[in-house]
């Protein structure tokens, strides 16, 4: 059979190395499925299915340090997640019987339990036979912070195929925002980062949370999975007839050949790597020794990052040996090595070397400061009707009394020009125009806060390069939401006084856990803004996955929901928030609305205060193309997430009010949550539209830096 397209030089500059034990992990691997009855009479595979595939082979490569007993236990792992991969396409997604594939789903939790001593049901099928069994002589040797995030990661392998099911049923192809994010889940890389520490050494608990540690397991799945993508296109998209491949969502989405969409996926690929050596060498060491790690618990990060890469090196190896995949033309060892023999091509090695060098520069050669002109608005798709509360001049008076009283106005950065230009309180207006005038104060006075440090953090600390100043800045912010009644800090500025005086009047009624869940939301967003400013210290265009991943921190989006969902009380089940329908919801809106806000404000971020953070600069910068085709691409993206939001409303989530047997008054209650975004996303184009903070003439009359009469010769730090 013709390959669809030529596969590409692949980014690999770590040389693959294979474990002594793989003939000892095939044997036992190939005895272990025939117990657990994936062979013979299974109806799946044969023996001869698991020796061509050779999991011994991926893992062997993949985990190349680890003893023999730790090999085979990996190695049987991997024959049971892709058991159950094969399992769920046979029997539920070549029908499609979406019933019978969420009942089978529903069960396999039941054999992970946290405590080992939990009694599990008898297992009707191999792939619960298979789990029970694995779970069983796993767990025993791992923490209970490593449980838990394992058996999260594995039920998000689980559960998301039942995204891949509906998308078959309604022959939909993927956004490629939507694609990543979901594939993470679907393709499971997560969750062999989870095996890596098995192999390895356990990620400490006080950092397995942190953004770098994420970040590293985040470009480890993207490299996985666009990797697989590629080697997988024929044998998914010809054979199976898969939407979920990234290579045919960009085909599709751009429009583009096969070939132009698999080279694209390489190059997103190579820069996902980039990103992983990056955040290993700059923000890993860094936030060990924010934590104060011990040494052995560095090593244990060291040896878990180090396990990470030679996953990606072996995992890329066995890809281009197993019968599994298409791999005719690909190069038997890594062009990135060093020459070994004769016939390696010098200048080939050179030439590839050239272009991984332009690949990583280019992310790091940006003039600020560009002279670009008035923003582009084009037409943008806005179904929903904004409504204004009709409080709103109450609120403006208010917001401005307050601004006031936070020393808000008394800093250099906003005067009462500014405030008056950006118009927070119609915002607000337009966000909830049911709420009460307290409510609607209180809101403004959020978004006053949100915004002012967005302003705030990039002035004093951004064009200074002060990542260290940013970070105690969030330090002290953080202390001044206390959860449990523990002192907070006396406010050192406005952003302090700001955020204790919300704290105080938005919490009052709250329970300690939904206080724990706002301040965790407020601080991804003040976290996000020292993101900004390491990147300005590298003078570093982030890459469009990491950008669109951390938009929704810097805009503050988790905190808006948070608020949200609080309004709306108990009646929900956290595990409904949690589904992945409700989540692409979220995340449709949130998309649209920080894509929005970057395309009013290109000619203020890039022009006027010389920003990097902009999503039109970011695809100009990774795709090499002006202005134009860059907002065209945006736009395009807007367009197809405000459309995904109306899809999951229309289709997914009766499914997922059914799923978790809602009742009359919980689905009367997501109905207005429902409404609530749709209000937000609407408020938010109206305040785009209105406010002059965007506008040409506006922006050309102001000071964009400190004030002129009060700008601080070097800015004061929090004390404490």
């Amino acid at each position: 059979m013709t390959q669809p397209f030529q596969l590409p030089h692949f980014y690999m500059p770590y040389p693959a190395r294979l474990n002594p034990h793989l003939d000892e992990a095939r044997t036992h691997s190939t005895r272990w499925a025939r117990e657990m009855g994936m062979l013979e009479g299974s109806g799946i595979w044969q023996q001869a299915d698991l020796e061509a595939h050779d999991y011994g082979l991926l893992c062997a490569y993949t985990h190349p340090d680890c003893d023999g007993p730790a090999l085979s236990l990996i190695t049987d792992w991997y024959v049971w997640v892709f058991f159950f991969d094969d399992h769920f396409l046979d029997m539920f997604k070549r029908t499609p019987d979406r019933a019978a594939g969420k009942a089978h789903l529903d069960r396999l939790p039941l054999f992970m339990p946290l405590d080992p001593a939990t009694p599990v049901p008898e297992p009707e099928n191999p792939v619960e036979a298979g789990l029970k069994d694995l779970w069983a002589r796993t767990v025993p040797s791992m923490s209970a912070d490593w449980r838990r995030r394992f058996s999260v990661a594995t039920e998000h392998l689980l559960n998301e195929s039942m995204w891949e099911l509906s998308n078959i049923d309604e022959g939909r192809i993927a956004n490629p925002v939507e694609y990543i994010e979901m594939r993470r889940k679907v393709g499971g890389a997560p969750w062999s980062s989870g095996l890596v520490e098995y192999a390895t050494a356990e990620v400490p608990a006080a950092v397995a949370g942190s953004r770098p540690l994420r970040v590293l397991m985040e470009t480890f799945s993207d490299a996985v999975h666009l990797r697989n993508d590629l080697f997988s296109y024929q044998r998914e998209v010809e054979d199976e007839g898969e939407n979920s491949n990234g290579v045919l969502v960009l085909e599709k989405f751009f429009g583009c050949t096969t070939q132009e969409a698999a080279d694209t996926v390489n190059d997103v690929l190579t820069s996902r790597l980039h990103q992983f050596e990056h955040t290993a060498l700059t923000e890993v060491p860094a936030v060990a020794l924010e934590h104060g790690l011990t040494p052995a618990e560095i090593t244990a990060v060291a040896a878990y990052t180090k396990g990470l890469q030679d996953w990606q090196s072996g995992g890329h190896e066995w890809h281009m040996r197993s019968s599994r995949y298409m791999n005719k033309g690909a190069r038997s060892s890594s062009p990135w090595q060093l020459p070994a023999g004769p016939g390696t091509s010098a200048a080939d090695i050179g030439t590839l070397l050239a272009s991984a060098a332009r690949e990583r520069l280019r992310a790091h050669t940006h003039v600020p400061f560009q002279k670009v002109g008035p923003s582009l608005v084009p037409d943008l798709y806005m179904p929903f009707e904004v409504q204004l509360s009709p409080h709103l001049d109450r609120s403006r008076d208010h917001l401005v009394q307050w601004c006031h009283r936070m020393g808000i106005l008394q800093e250099g950065v906003w005067d009462l020009d500014k405030l008056a230009a950006y118009d927070l309180a119609l915002c607000s207006a337009g966000l909830d125009p049911d709420a009460t005038p307290e409510a609607l104060d209180l809101s403004a006075q959020w978004l006053a806060f949100g915004t002012y440090g967005d302003d705030y953090y990039p002035l004093l600390y951004g064009h200074r390069r002060d990542v260290a100043a940013a970070r105690l800045t969030t330090a002290r912010l953080s202390l001044c939401m206390p959860v449990d009644d523990e002192p907070a800090p006396a406010p050192a500025n406005a952003m302090e006084r700001a955020l204790s005086d919300l704290w105080a009047r938005t919490t009052a009624g709250m329970t300690a856990d939904q206080r724990r869940t706002l301040r965790a939301s407020v601080d991804k967003m003040t976290e996000s803004w020292v993101w900004e400013v390491s990147n300005q210290l590298y003078n570093r265009v982030p890459d469009p996955v990491d950008y669109l991943e951390m938009r929704r921190s810097t805009f503050g989006s988790d905190l808006t929901l948070s608020l949200c969902r609080m309004g709306h009380g108990p009646a929900i089940p956290p595990e409904v928030y949690a589904s992945g329908p409700v989540r692409s919801l979220e995340n449709a809106a949130i998309d649209y609305a920080c894509l929005l806000n970057d395309v009013f404000s290109y000619q203020k971020e890039i022009e006027y205060e010389g920003e990097i953070h902009n999503a039109i600069l970011v695809v100009q910068n990774f795709f090499g193309v002006d202005y134009p085709t860059g907002l065209g691409v945006v736009h395009d993206l807007m367009t197809q997430r405000m459309r995904q939001f109306e899809h999951v409303i229309a289709h997914e989530l009766p499914i997922v009010y059914d799923d978790f047997v809602l009742s009359e008054e919980a689905r009367a209650i997501m109905d207005d949550y429902v409404l609530d975004l749709k209000n937000w996303l609407a408020g938010i184009l109206h305040w785009h539209r209105e406010v002059d903070r965007y506008k040409a003439r506006w922006l050309a009359g102001r000071a964009h830096g400190f004030l002129p009469d009060r700008a601080p010769a070097v800015p004061a730090l929090p004390r404490g």
